[in-house]
């Protein structure tokens, strides 16, 4: 079943695209027609490959892998931020840091640092500083935050990125490129699709376009946590098995030992006795006979 329908594309305005004198050629299969100067986008193309989409970052989100989302536009920030939460994903929605993935060491420091300024403040050694120095650790603190906070649980590379309008993130998608890092991205009629992986032809301006496709996209990215929390919780489950299982076998097997042990003992003790009743014997007769 689709993710997705035509009607909800249609209604979110996902199928305007840019003037024509604005376009890319390499969008070209995935227009409609022109209409009053304006390319429309092909619905039915959008949808699948939504759906294409969608079940990729669900397999990644269950592979236990991070999926990075990048959205600076004014119209994508809070959006993305929302729906990236919601999924416990890391964003990028202010502006792009250079490096942030072809020089990731230098940002791992960056997001250290806030740590050790909050460090700071939980052991006291904060409360000792002179106002200045305060004031110039606070600073620092939010600027940090602002940039970076949104990545601070992001500690090795990203297994993909999620990008809303390519043209404006070149950089980014640049770096991910560079390393062989996977893109999914809303591309709309002036951008260039050759570089991205999982190419979703849609209205990456409007605000209603945006939060559709996000949202679906999120969706799928929980339908992959939960799935691989559920297989975390049977594996642990046939784990406690395995091992009541091998308890019993365990003291089965002592059991039968221990019976084996008794068996071997009896006959030797029988043995015994009954040596024991002859040598008696033999003694009893010899006497009677020096009699």
């Amino acid at each position: 079943m689709s993710r997705i329908t035509f009607d909800q594309l249609l209604e979110a305005g996902s199928h305007f695209g840019h003037l024509r004198r604005k376009w890319n050629p390499a969008m070209a299969p995935y227009i409609f027609m022109e209409r009053n100067g304006i390319h429309i986008i092909d619905l039915h193309k959008t949808a699948a490959k939504v759906d294409e989409a969608a079940e990729a970052l669900k397999q990644i989100a269950k592979s236990g892998k991070k999926i990075l989302f990048v959205a600076t536009k004014k119209q994508a920030k809070q959006i993305v931020s929302e729906k990236a939460e919601t999924v416990n994903m890391p964003y990028v929605v202010e502006r792009w840091p250079g490096g942030m993935l072809t020089n990731f060491p230098t940002i791992r420091k960056a997001v250290k640092k806030m740590s050790t300024i909050d460090r700071l403040t939980s052991d006291g050694t904060y409360d000792n500083l002179s106002k200045r120095e305060k004031l110039q650790i606070e600073r620092q603190r939010t600027k940090l935050e602002k940039n970076l906070g949104s990545i601070a649980d992001l500690t090795r590379l990203p297994a993909a990125l999620f990008v809303v309008d390519v043209m404006k993130e070149n950089i980014a998608v640049r770096e991910a490129n560079r390393l062989g890092i996977p893109i999914f991205a809303m591309v709309d009629t002036n951008s260039d699709p050759s570089n991205v992986d999982f190419v979703i032809p849609a209205n990456d301006d409007a605000t209603k376009s945006i939060e559709l496709i996000i949202g679906v996209c999120c969706a799928a990215i929980q339908e992959g946590l939960t799935e691989r929390q559920a297989e975390k919780v049977d594996m642990e489950a046939a784990g406690e098995g395995s091992k009541t299982k091998k308890k019993a076998n365990k003291a089965r097997v002592q059991k039968v030992d221990d019976s084996d042990e008794e068996s071997e003992v009896e006959p030797v003790e029988v043995e015994k006795e009954e040596a024991d009743k002859e040598d008696k014997a033999e003694v009893q007769k010899e006497d009677e006979q020096e009699a």
